[in-house]
């Protein structure tokens, strides 16, 4: 359920956007961001994460962009924006050897094992899976943007693969690695 919830500012953009325009969708995807942030904050040994944090700032920054740029992004050039920059904060989290999904593997694995060479593996696997998932979302809608004629459609079922994609991926490797894959 963690992980899921860290995507919730995403769920809320997106659903958003259609109604308050990406501006106000990246601000109320700002504000559950920050709402995670602060829950985080106030339950005792609870980290805040790296995917709460970059979320956060990823929304802030493109609403503020949005709201102030002389032209203006399409909707898919929003969720271009806001995917390539989740896809940064993946990368990212792998390059400063902390792969985000450590963090939610954490409150479902014993500390003991949390320095095992296994476990790190697992969680560098998992986000590596997350990458590409929304590595294809982002072409997806670089496809969608450049490819005259191309069915919204299309792009639009290609990243609801991608993070289905990746949700799958998530539930079943562990699983797979534990049974002795």
């Amino acid at each position: 359920m963690g992980i899921l919830l860290a995507f919730a500012p995403f769920i809320v953009f997106a659903v958003l956007d259609r109604y308050l325009g990406s501006t106000g969708a990246l601000i109320a995807g700002a504000v559950v961001s920050g709402a995670l942030i602060a829950r985080s904050w106030m339950k005792p040994g609870h980290p805040i994460r790296i995917l709460e944090i970059g979320t956060f700032i990823l929304m802030l920054l493109l609403a503020i962009y949005t709201a102030t740029a002389a032209n203006a992004l399409s909707v898919i050039g929003v969720r271009l924006w806001a995917d390539t920059g989740l896809l940064l904060i993946v990368l990212i989290s792998m390059a400063v050897r902390r792969p985000f999904t450590m963090e939610y593997a954490r409150e479902h694995v014993s500390a003991e094992y949390w320095n095992s060479p296994r476990f790190v593996k697992i969680n560098y696997i998992l986000t590596a899976g997350w990458a590409v998932a929304f590595a294809a979302m982002v072409v997806a809608e670089i496809a969608i943007l450049f490819i005259p004629g191309l069915p919204t459609s299309i792009g639009i079922g290609a990243v609801a693969a991608a993070i289905l994609g990746g949700f799958a991926f998530t539930d079943w490797y562990p699983k797979y690695v534990k049974r002795g894959g």
